[in-house]
């Protein structure tokens, strides 16, 4: 199910709305890395080109990490 969540970057409320499974997925890279949950959608936000939008960003984030480690196997 798509679930729309609010969070602050930047000292602003934004949202974005992922699935479930991209969302817990997105918090166990953030644990794996050492970072709050909060910290690394920033650090997602802030290389996402100007013309996409956050929840792309989120779940093409999540898709490149995925591959990657599938194909260090």
């Amino acid at each position: 199910m798509i679930r729309k969540r609010s969070i602050t970057l930047h000292g602003h409320r934004t949202s974005f709305s992922v699935e479930d499974a991209f969302l817990d997925e997105l918090k166990t890279i953030a644990r794996k890395r050492g970072l709050s949950f909060a910290a690394l959608i920033a650090e997602i936000d802030e290389g996402r080109a100007l013309d996409s939008n956050l929840s792309s960003a989120l779940r093409l984030f999540v898709l490149r990490e995925l591959k990657q480690a599938a194909a260090s196997l």
